[in-house]
């Protein structure tokens, strides 16, 4: 028989206050006095737990991975936020927001705290800073003459340019881009969520150059 819901018992998010009061706290500058006092609710790793933000970045900062993710934000895309927020998972060393400014933050989950984003009005503009820094642009979308994710030997040093939902990359930045890659698909639809494909094109670098923890 299946339980009530109303009847479920709700997972606690986080941890509550540091056990044993102030006198117990740690005294490493990294600790935040206030989520010591009244507990770390946040969608941290428990690494990270009762950290400030500061500390969380800094530290975050020492194992960057050498990829950057670049999405195209002309419609303010709800799935902006999605991308952020695997970048963060990921740990990638930025993400570039290209065009508008502003961009919806809800789909970020506030990870965005810890991630370096930068902005660049324009595609030549993030074209010219990747030069800049040497790094190849790999355009994800599925275009005419783009090549299957699977068999491309990503760059470990390279930045991974988005287009929005449902128009996908500019004409410009696919004309600008080192190489534009599709992730191969086996059903009906011809395309994949915008926060999706950026999951699994992040993830394709993960698998390749990642140092993988064992467990």
């Amino acid at each position: 028989m299946l339980q009530d819901r109303d009847q479920e018992t709700t997972r606690e998010i986080g941890v509550g206050p540091w056990p044993g009061g102030p006198a117990a706290w740690p005294t490493d500058e990294c600790y935040d006095p206030e989520l010591l006092r009244d507990g770390d609710r946040r969608n941290v790793t428990d690494e990270f737990r009762y950290w400030t933000v500061d500390a969380i970045v800094a530290e975050l900062d020492t194992r960057r991975h050498p990829f950057h993710v670049a999405i195209e934000n002309w419609g303010h895309d709800l799935n902006i936020g999605s991308v952020v927020r695997t970048a963060n998972a990921f740990n990638a060393a930025a993400v570039h927001i290209v065009g508008r400014r502003r961009w919806n933050r809800r789909g970020a989950m506030v990870t965005d705290r810890y991630q370096h984003v930068h902005h660049h009005p324009d595609v030549a503009d993030l074209l010219a800073w990747a030069a800049g820094e040497g790094l190849p642009v790999i355009g994800i979308d599925n275009v005419p003459g783009s090549v299957a994710i699977e068999t491309f030997a990503l760059p470990r040093e390279c930045v991974l340019l988005f287009g929005q939902e449902g128009a996908g990359l500019s004409d410009e930045a696919v004309a600008a881009c080192d190489a534009v890659l599709h992730i191969t698909q086996f059903g009906s639809t011809r395309s994949i969520n915008a926060g999706a494909a950026g999951a699994i094109a992040m993830h394709a670098w993960i698998s390749r150059y990642a140092d993988i923890p064992q467990q």
